[in-house]
């Protein structure tokens, strides 16, 4: 069994649903989940949302967080994924934004942004979110491929963690 495997085993055993708002994987987070047998009860949907105006209209990212931040920018990933847990029933949302070449920008190339938003409790309970960056190397379809694989793992990773320090209140 591998990785991406272990991680829809560990989605099915704790019933978690996920949402996608991924730039620059452009739904490979969600494809690489949806290669597993059984993912259809691990999906609700994906955005893909590469331009700035498509993170404005379909996740809410607000234009001052874009014009405060770089899109590729933890702030702007935080954006996308509370945009995208409030459009979904499901119980995690992931997202990813980030630049595979270093063409006309500042940001090393391989830089990665994601969010990982969690759906706890009530209804109206505040949801837990997790950012990060890291630098991937390798061709773009490389970074992007390692980028889609990095965010499920985490996902896994960020999960028993929450519940080991909700189990341990």
């Amino acid at each position: 069994m591998d990785a991406i495997e272990r991680v829809a085993t560990f989605m099915h055993e704790h019933a978690l649903t996920l949402v996608t708002a991924e730039s620059c994987t452009a739904g490979l987070i969600a494809a690489t989940l949806a290669d597993v047998p059984g993912a259809g009860s691990l999906l609700d949907c994906a955005y893909v949302v590469y331009s700035p105006a498509s993170k404005a209209r379909c996740l809410g990212v607000s234009a001052r967080t874009l014009a405060r931040h770089n899109l590729t920018s933890v702030a702007v990933a935080r954006e996308m994924a509370l945009g995208a847990s409030l459009k979904s029933p499901a119980l995690v949302a992931v997202s990813n934004t980030g630049v595979t070449d270093a063409v006309d920008s500042d940001i090393p190339a391989g830089t990665q942004c994601f969010a990982w938003v969690f759906k706890a409790g009530q209804a109206d309970a505040a949801p837990t979110v997790y950012c990060e960056t890291r630098r991937f190397a390798g061709s773009r379809n490389g970074i992007r491929q390692a980028s889609a694989r990095y965010a499920l793992i985490r996902l896994a990773e960020y999960y028993a963690e929450l519940a080991g320090s909700r189990l341990g209140r």
